[in-house]
């Protein structure tokens, strides 16, 4: 497989997971916004809705992307997955961000629970994205001179 370096991919790794956080640290801004609001008698303005699902939307757009080049500079690098414990943190992050995805997409008055389920499952996303940086970090530690 012809594959460019994983040098180049790993910068481009690195972007994406300062993104990706960065976006996390603005969805929780703007999302706690949207619940004082809620519970509040003031008026929320109207763009602030649409940011948080625009936001959430490049988090799984950057997830994904995380995955892809995860797995092929790890098969282009070794020919096989599983070296270390990020594959498993990155797979329950891609979970965790799929799943509260769905779960905001099912937010109405008639099912509390999914406000909820989004809540709780971006809760351990933190944690997640932390376990999954650090092991990162440790794998970067690998390729670096």
């Amino acid at each position: 497989m012809n594959l460019p370096s994983f040098l180049w991919l790993w910068r481009i790794a690195a972007w994406s997971m300062g993104l990706t956080l960065t976006g996390y640290s603005l969805l929780a801004v703007t999302g706690g916004v949207l619940a004082y609001t809620r519970s509040k008698p003031i008026e929320r303005s109207a763009w602030l809705r649409p940011l948080h699902i625009a936001l959430g939307s490049v988090l799984v757009l950057l997830v994904l992307g995380l995955l892809t080049i995860g797995i092929v500079g790890t098969l282009g690098e070794y020919g096989t997955l599983g070296h270390s414990l990020h594959l498993l943190f990155g797979l329950l992050v891609v979970a965790l961000v799929l799943t509260s995805a769905w779960s905001a997409s099912r937010i109405d008055a008639e099912r509390p629970w999914a406000r909820r389920l989004h809540l709780t499952l971006n809760g351990v996303l933190g944690l997640g994205l932390t376990a999954v940086g650090l092991t990162g970090w440790q794998v970067v530690q690998k390729y670096l001179p």
